[in-house]
């Protein structure tokens, strides 16, 4: 069996389409259907079902393409461990990250980190927990940066500084000009929260759980934007972080005073996975920099 059977089962698999997968692997259609068939043939069963020009994985192609991925991944994780070793300050980091965390605390740290290191590349992804943690699981991310969260396994969470959630009000609000407020006297309101699961949903639910408010949800978002949008045309109130990129001309922002209304960032990678040494730098360099800026 030869490497190359394997990244041309892999790509065909994930095309299931042989014309496109031969453009992608920059070889012929008549040589990419020689491969996969001395593939079977070793095999000893096919791993497609083939209908004229259409190809589709069979259960036993699917599960070759789960070893065959492992087995792809352990490879370029293995060249990328030996070539950084052989230069430690060089690499690619793939870091992950909160929406509400892009507009000034990521750039700023990742422009530092790069004035010490200018040949690290970052490979960057922005959205929602749920979406970091699953692809952090998969190892598609090296490090993320984000809320609190119940704990999964292997998954390692460094606590770094602690965010103010404010309570946030159409301009329109009778309550709008206050300098703060607590959640019981807003317990009544129409509330505009992020959807379920989310880090930030939970961290919000937790903090009615602790005064023993349920409050009327009238809509739940994915994005801190939309939220904000949906409040600023007066359709409901929410308890956000104090994104700058908001638009507040429609928007009001008041402090809670009771209780405490905070969520914790932190940095996260998952336990056994090879982290380069260039990602070791940045993920020290991180909890360093909170260490020294972030008043406990």
């Amino acid at each position: 069996m030869e490497w190359e059977q394997l990244e041309y089962f892999q790509t065909l698999a994930r095309e299931q389409h042989v014309t496109k997968a031969a453009q992608i692997l920059s070889i012929t259609q008549p040589a990419l259907s020689r491969s996969i068939a001395r593939l079977e043939s070793q095999i000893g069963t096919p791993l497609f079902d083939r209908q004229g020009r259409t190809i589709k994985l069979n259960k036993y192609g699917e599960l070759l393409l789960k070893r065959v991925d492992l087995i792809l991944k352990e490879f370029d994780e293995g060249k990328e461990e030996i070539q950084s070793l052989l230069d430690p300050d060089k690499g690619e980091i793939s870091l992950g990250f909160l929406h509400t965390l892009g507009t000034s605390i990521v750039p700023n740290i990742i422009g530092a980190f790069k004035e010490e290191y200018p040949k690290v590349q970052f490979h960057l992804k922005q959205n929602h927990s749920n979406w970091l943690l699953e692809n952090l699981q998969t190892g598609d991310l090296d490090l993320c940066l984000l809320a609190s969260f119940p704990v999964k396994p292997r998954m390692q969470w460094t606590p770094l500084w602690q965010e103010e959630l404010f309570l946030f009000l159409p301009k329109t609000h009778p309550l709008a000009n206050r300098k703060s407020i607590t959640l019981e006297e807003i317990a009544d309101e129409p509330f505009i929260l992020m959807e379920e699961g989310y880090a930030l949903r939970v961290t919000i639910d937790s903090i009615f759980d602790q005064v023993g408010i349920q409050p009327k949800i009238v809509f739940e978002g994915e994005e801190v934007t939309t939220i904000a949008g949906f409040v600023g045309a007066g359709l409901g109130i929410s308890i956000l972080p104090d994104v700058k990129s908001l638009d507040q001309m429609k928007i009001a922002k008041v402090r809670i005073s009771s209780p405490k209304c905070v969520r914790t960032i932190g940095i996260s990678s998952m336990e056994g996975k090879f982290l380069s040494p260039i990602a070791e730098k940045f993920k020290q360099y991180i909890v360093e920099h909170f260490n020294r800026t972030t008043i406990k």
